[in-house]
Parts: structure tokens; sequence; C-alpha cells
């Protein structure tokens, strides 16, 4: 497309989300999936994931969780992507 070469467009917080995480947790971040079931995934938006401080998230999304099969993706996502995918799962807070 004319203009456009050379150009790069970043993802959305739900995209990065959508690539990285729905797998286990689903698009919904409930954990419902088949694969989230067989590994006990969280439910993102539960009160105890929800009330840790977003440095308490950024650390489970690097290193992984301690104690269950939740893998850490330090290798696998840039610092952006960390961002965006901790910032979208603020969203999934139950009201």
């Amino acid at each position: 497309i004319a203009g456009f070469a050379g150009r790069v467009f970043a993802e959305t917080n739900e995209e990065t989300f959508n690539k990285k995480c729905a797998t286990c947790h689903g698009k919904d971040g409930k954990g419902q999936t088949p694969m989230g079931k067989k590994l006990s995934a969280k439910d993102l938006g539960d009160e105890a994931v929800q009330a840790l401080k977003d440095e308490e998230l950024q650390k489970v999304i690097l290193d992984g969780k301690p104690n269950t099969k939740m893998p850490g993706f330090k290798s696998k996502m840039s610092v952006d992507e960390v961002k965006a995918t901790l910032a979208h799962v603020r969203t999934m807070k139950k009201k």
C-alpha cells in the first residue's frame, strides 16, 4: 500500500494478551480453555489476582508462578508486551 512502506503498527493490549496468554487463560481471562482447565489456570478477574500489585503481576508474567505450571515469559515477551498484557489483565477486574 502506497505511503505505508516501513511503518509498524503496534498491537493493542488485547491483541498482545490474546497472542501470549489466551491459550490457557482464554480471551476473557477466566482460564476455562481446555489447556487452562488442564493446568488449573487462574481466573485473571479474580479478586486475589487483581489485588496483586503491578510489580507482582509483572514478576509472575516474567518468571512464572512457583508451584504451578505457569511458565515464565521473560525470554518470550518484550517489556512493552508485558506492560500491554498487564494493562489488559487490569480490564478484567470483576465489577
